[in-house]
């Protein structure tokens, strides 16, 4: 669960962005800009990092209705292991996955990043979780993010090699778990899809 502070912040910031997108009085507009000031001032203070970051990470500022951003994650489970991959940009470990892309589904957005990462050809065979990254153990984000997981399964006898963005890859059990990318995924979003691996029926978690 992320800092209170930290929730209130991204709150301002997304008010201030949709206020700034639909204002056209210059004194409205003039406030909103003030609050987003305070909120990235506010983001930058709790993250220990420079505001012109804190800007730079939302590129879609006042171009919109202020909306969390997509995260889509793929999980291919064999012979009671499950598919890791190794992030290049931290050195630690992920379930394949990344930004959901304007113009192909959800579903469709799995397919291409297992791809993309992992080498290996899937379908996807069910949603698993819809998890509101704000709410649970994952690494805190001045971002907003619902996380999507699916569970896949291969379409070819390839093994999985690393994409572009990937140096490494392997099957992981639960009990051998390497260094996870917690910005990316935590142990119950594994743990979770080895449950709806063995009983498809089970309802996908949320929030």
């Amino acid at each position: 669960m992320e800092d209170q502070w930290l929730t209130w912040a991204k709150r301002l910031q997304g008010i201030a962005s949709t206020g700034l997108f639909f204002s056209k009085q210059q004194y409205d507009r003039e406030r909103y800009q003030d609050v987003a000031s305070i909120a990235n001032e506010m983001l930058a203070a709790l993250g220990n990092i420079p505001i012109r970051r804190i800007e730079s990470l939302v590129s879609d500022f006042a171009k919109g209705y202020a909306t969390p951003k997509i995260d889509v994650r793929g999980a291919i489970i064999e012979h009671e292991k499950i598919l890791l991959v190794k992030e290049a940009s931290d050195g630690l470990w992920t379930l394949p996955g990344g930004y959901a892309e304007v113009g192909i589904s959800a579903s469709e957005n799995v397919v291409k990043e297992v791809w993309e990462e992992a080498s290996i050809k899937v379908s996807t065979t069910g949603l698993y979780g819809i998890r509101h990254k704000a709410k649970h153990g994952y690494d805190p984000d001045a971002r907003d993010f619902y996380k999507l997981f699916f569970c896949c399964e291969k379409l070819d006898s390839n093994d999985p090699a690393p994409g572009p963005e990937t140096t490494d890859v392997g099957f992981f059990g639960l009990d051998e778990l390497p260094p996870l990318s917690r910005g990316r995924v935590i142990e119950q979003d594994l743990t979770a899809a080895f449950e709806f691996a063995n009983d498809p029926t089970r309802l996908a978690l949320f929030d």
